[in-house]
């Protein structure tokens, strides 16, 4: 059996503070977010789009950006959506949500930009 490795993600360095999926990877390229939402769409989820300060990332809710995008298909609007929420909020935390109407919940979460860490 292999060993669990520590990922030393700690709430006192914000530095180090893992969150959503793929958080534990490098900074996802443009290819792999058009990727991502590309399945969103396919899966038929809602894409939303949230962002705050790195700072409060955890001890708070994320400020929504617009309304979620209903029965939104056209990846490139969505991805525009998501980097006009970046350009307009260059320091903090972008992320992608896909909202499941079958079972009322979120399908995926994702941070796609990630604002300066302390």
């Amino acid at each position: 059996m292999s060993e669990v490795m520590d990922y030393k993600s700690r709430l006192s360095d914000p530095a180090s503070r893992k969150f959503e999926t793929f958080s534990y990877l490098p900074a996802m390229k443009p290819e792999q977010i058009k990727k991502e939402v590309e399945y969103l769409v396919k899966k038929g989820w809602n894409p939303a789009i949230e962002h705050i300060e790195p700072e409060h990332m955890m001890s708070s809710y994320w400020y929504m950006w617009k309304l979620p995008m209903f029965g939104e298909t056209d990846v490139d609007r969505i991805l525009s959506e998501a980097e006009a929420c970046h350009k307009a909020n260059p320091e903090n935390h972008v992320r992608l949500i896909g909202y499941d109407n079958f079972s009322q919940s979120q399908g995926t979460s994702m941070v796609i930009y990630r604002g300066k860490t302390v």
